[in-house]
């Protein structure tokens, strides 16, 4: 079959790493058209609008982006492209699988464990006004609709990836209306997949049993705020940003994309690891249906660590970007 892709390249070593996602996955085989669209702080400065609606159009058009990390301004300038993205396509659903890599410096082994994270609501949504001079106010709403589809997905992921436990993670205990909801809709999604074990987390407890212990957990299921956190603490698990795939799905489309920063300082030095984007480009080979296609790419990502020395500067090699991702096709 054949694919029409939206691409946004992104900010920073953006075009340098979703450049080598694309020569992989044309290595792979796989027939794919790319749309591509700018995003992010460049845009912003030419357009005024760091999310152009044309973009968004594609992604609807398309249902499937490939997205390079995107820049946001720090306490000011213009909301975040992938939160602008989130809720404009309701990619309800971010989806981090966190699994070891061989020959990945870490503080763990065979670490193999999903996160799944609430997109929508929460207090990561950004309401937020001043009430008086000195007394900022930030609102987190929690809406059984939203606490219901993504525990279902979490339970689906679960069950069709042969996956075992599904963890609720939680701070109910404090916030009894909202998480409490959150806590009380998962437990009834729980109910209807019996096959599965569930366990439930206080978001604090579940911090330092990752950190203590990460096999214990299979897939968890939280709210915005919780996963953004927890999501990037499993990544360190594991070797950091620079190796995690990332996906955040919805009912009608879906946007895959590298999750660590846009790193301007090393912009055009073709020095950036692809890994990360690489592999989430697999996770979009998987989504597509194309299966066969996304384990070969992730199966020659594992055999570049396990079995050569080939390594990029952040994990203590000297191969360029493009020396890399030659290595990686020449494994497929």
């Amino acid at each position: 079959m054949s694919f029409t892709i939206t691409l946004i390249p992104g900010d920073g070593i953006g075009p340098e790493v979703t450049d080598a996602a694309r020569e992989v996955l044309q290595a792979a085989g796989v027939d794919l058209t790319w749309e591509v669209h700018g995003a992010g702080a460049a845009v912003a400065e030419e357009t005024g609008n760091p999310c152009p609606e044309a973009l968004v159009k594609s992604i609807q058009r398309n249902r499937v982006a490939l997205k390079g990390p995107v820049g946001t301004p720090i306490g000011k300038g213009f909301r975040s492209v992938n939160v602008t993205l989130r809720r404009a396509l309701d990619l309800y659903a971010c989806v981090r699988p966190v699994r070891s890599l061989v020959g990945v410096p870490s503080r763990y082994e065979n670490v193999d464990l999903v996160v799944v994270r609430e997109n929508t609501e929460g207090l990561y949504s950004g309401l937020e006004h001043m009430v008086v001079p000195g007394v900022a106010e930030s609102l987190k709403i929690v809406t059984e609709r939203a606490c219901q589809r993504i525990s279902e997905f979490a339970y689906r992921h679960a069950r069709t990836n042969h996956r075992k436990r599904v963890t609720i993670v939680h701070k109910a205990n404090i916030m009894k209306l909202t998480d409490g909801l959150f806590l009380d809709v998962a437990r009834r999604v729980a109910q209807k997949f019996p096959e599965l074990e569930t366990t439930e987390a206080i978001v604090d407890a579940c911090s330092m049993q990752l950190v203590r212990d990460p096999s214990r957990y299979d897939v968890l299921v939280m709210d915005n705020l919780y996963g953004d956190i927890l999501s990037d603490l499993t990544a360190g698990l594991v070797g950091g940003l620079g190796v995690v795939p990332g996906a955040n799905i919805g009912d009608r489309c879906a946007v895959f994309e590298a999750v660590h920063g846009s790193a301007p300082d090393l912009a055009g030095k073709n020095l950036a690891n692809p890994t990360a984007v690489v592999l989430s480009s697999a996770l979009m080979l998987h989504y597509m249906g194309e299966r066969d296609a996304a384990r070969r790419v992730e199966r020659a990502v594992e055999r570049v660590y396990a079995e050569t020395d080939a390594r990029t500067g952040d994990l203590g090699g000297n191969l360029t970007t493009t020396e890399f991702t030659r290595r990686i096709i020449a494994l497929l």
